[in-house]
C-alpha cells in the first residue's frame, strides 16, 4: 500500500466501555500515515443512507417514573438524553396513540360507542403524562421529530369490544385482563370492523390526534397504522390481515396527507416481506406509504423489502428489550442488532421506553484481514465516528484507515470502543 501523509487533525476522541468500566476516555491516540495494510477501511468517499436519528418511545409509565425525581434531577436526565452534544442526543422519538402496554390504564381518545363524528374526542389523559413528557424533551431538543402508532383502536371500533386481544398465559399467574375466550384475536384475522364508516372514523381519529397535539405545540411528522399488527397480546393490541391494513391505509392516507404528515407501513414484527407487499401493491394504499418499520422478528424481512423497494425509507422501530436485564450479554446482542439494521439500510434506530436539515450518514466499511465488527458514521460537522467491538478475551491491535489518515489502537479485551475523528484541516 502506498504511503500517504495525514492531514492535520485535532486529537482523536477514544471512549472504551467494558463490562466493569464503562465510558472510560483514553488519551494520546496518534493519527498516522497509512503505512501498512489496515484491518478496517472506512469508506468516506461513498456514504450510504442518511441517519434521521436515534431515539426511544415516550410512554406514560416512563413519565410517572421520572416524576419521582426532583425537578433538577429530572431535568438532568432530559439533558443527558436530548441536549445536543451532551449524551444520547436523541433526535427522533416515538409515542403511542392511546394506551399501550406501559400506560397507567387502558384508554383511547374516544370511548363513546358509535361516535363516528368524534364529538367526544379528547386527549385530556395525555395532558397529565405524555404532553409534559414530550415538552420536557423539546426543551433540550427543539428539533425533535416525533412519530406515533396505536396499540389499539377505540374498543367500539373492534369486533371484540376490548382493548386486549389475548388471554393471559398459564405462567402469568395472577394476571387478568377481563377478556373472554370468545373475544380472543388471532393472527391473520381482522379485529378491526371492516366497514367504511369505521375506516373513515378511525382515519379522522388519527387526524384529530395530530391536530390536538399541534395545539399543544407538539408536531407529529409521521404515523404508522398499527403496532405489531400480527400479534394478539394480553395488553392493548389489534390484529389485522394485510388486506385489512391496506384497506385502512387507503382511508388514512388522504386524512393524514392534508396535514403534511407521512405514513410508514408498520410496525412489522414477522420475518415475512409478503405482509408488506399487499399494501405496496394496493393502488389506494401504496401511494401514501413513504417507508417501512421493522422490529423484533421483523428484522428478518428487511433484506427482501429493501431489495424490492430501494426508494422506501426504512426504520428500526423498537429495540428488543428482552426481560429488561440490561446486562452485558444483552449489550452484545444489541450490538449485533445495530449492525444488522444499519448494514441493511435503516435510517433510524429507536430504543424502547425512554429532521434536521443535515443528518449523519452511515458509512460502509471493508476489511481485508477478516475484521468485521464495526460501525461508522459521518457527522454533518465533518467528523467521523467509528465504533469497534473486541469480542475476544484478550487485547487486540487494529489499524483503521479513515480517508487518508490512520489510527492504530489496541482494543481492550471484551470491549466496545468509540472513536471520534475530527474533520481534517485543509492541506497547506
Amino acid at each position: 500500500m502506498q504511503q500517504s501523509e495525514p492531514s492535520e487533525a485535532k486529537d482523536v476522541t477514544w471512549v472504551v466501555t467494558s463490562q466493569t468500566t464503562p465510558w472510560v476516555v483514553r488519551r494520546g491516540l496518534a493519527v498516522e500515515a497509512i503505512a501498512a495494510i489496515p484491518d478496517v477501511i472506512v469508506r468516506t468517499d461513498i456514504p450510504r443512507q442518511s441517519i434521521e436519528g436515534f431515539g426511544a418511545c415516550f410512554n406514560e409509565l416512563g413519565w410517572t417514573s421520572l416524576a419521582a425525581l426532583n425537578p433538577e434531577e429530572r431535568d438532568a436526565v432530559f439533558r443527558e438524553l436530548f441536549a445536543p452534544g451532551i449524551g444520547a442526543n436523541f433526535t427522533l422519538c416515538r409515542m403511542p396513540i392511546g394506551a399501550n402496554d406501559v400506560s397507567r390504564k387502558w384508554y383511547s381518545y374516544d370511548e363513546t360507542p358509535d361516535d363516528f363524528a368524534l364529538k367526544h374526542f379528547s386527549i385530556a389523559n395525555d395532558l397529565e403524562t405524555l404532553v409534559p413528557f414530550i415538552k420536557s424533551a423539546l426543551k433540550h431538543q427543539p428539533d425533535l421529530k416525533l412519530w406515533a402508532s396505536p396499540w389499539s383502536p377505540p374498543t367500539w371500533m373492534k369486533y371484540n369490544k376490548h382493548y386486549a386481544a389475548a388471554m393471559p398465559a398459564p405462567w402469568q399467574q395472577g394476571v387478568t385482563n377481563g377478556l373472554r375466550p370468545d373475544q380472543v384475536g388471532k393472527e391473520g384475522t381482522d379485529l378491526f370492523l371492516q366497514e367504511e364508516r369505521y375506516f373513515r372514523a378511525y382515519a379522522s381519529y388519527f387526524g384529530r390526534f395530530v391536530d390536538e397535539y399541534r395545539k399543544q405545540g407538539i408536531g407529529v411528522s409521521m404515523v404508522m397504522p398499527q403496532n405489531e399488527f400480527n400479534s394478539a397480546q394480553v395488553f392493548p393490541s389489534c390484529t389485522w390481515t394485510p388486506e385489512g391494513l391496506a384497506r385502512f391505509i387507503g382511508y388514512l392516507g388522504p386524512e393524514i396527507e392534508k396535514r403534511g404528515v407521512e405514513i410508514f407501513f408498520g410496525t412489522l414484527e414477522r420475518p415475512k416481506a409478503e405482509l408488506v407487499e399487499v399494501s405496496l401493491r394496493d393502488p389506494k394504499a401504496s401511494k401514501y406509504i413513504k417507508g417501512v418499520a421493522f422490529q423484533w422478528a421483523g428484522k428478518g424481512a428487511i433484506v427482501d423489502v429493501r431489495r424490492a423497494h430501494p426508494n422506501l425509507r426504512l426504520y428500526q422501530s423498537e429495540q428488543e428489550c428482552g426481560f429488561g436485564g440490561n446486562d452485558w450479554r444483552y449489550c452484545r446482542y444489541t450490538w449485533s442488532l445495530m449492525k444488522h439494521y444499519f448494514g441493511n439500510g435503516v435510517s433510524a434506530y429507536l430504543y424502547w421506553n425512554i429532521a434536521m436539515p443535515k443528518n449523519p450518514k452511515y458509512l460502509e466499511t471493508v476489511s481485508y484481514t477478516g475484521y468485521e465488527n464495526q460501525l461508522a458514521f459521518a457527522n454533518p460537522d465533518g467528523s467521523i465516528v467509528v465504533v469497534l467491538q473486541n469480542d475476544l478475551c484478550e487485547e487486540m491491535p487494529v489499524r483503521v484507515v479513515i480517508g487518508n489518515r490512520m489510527i492504530a489502537p489496541t482494543l481492550p479485551a471484551d470491549s466496545f470502543n468509540t472513536f471520534v475523528m475530527p474533520e481534517a484541516s485543509p492541506a497547506p
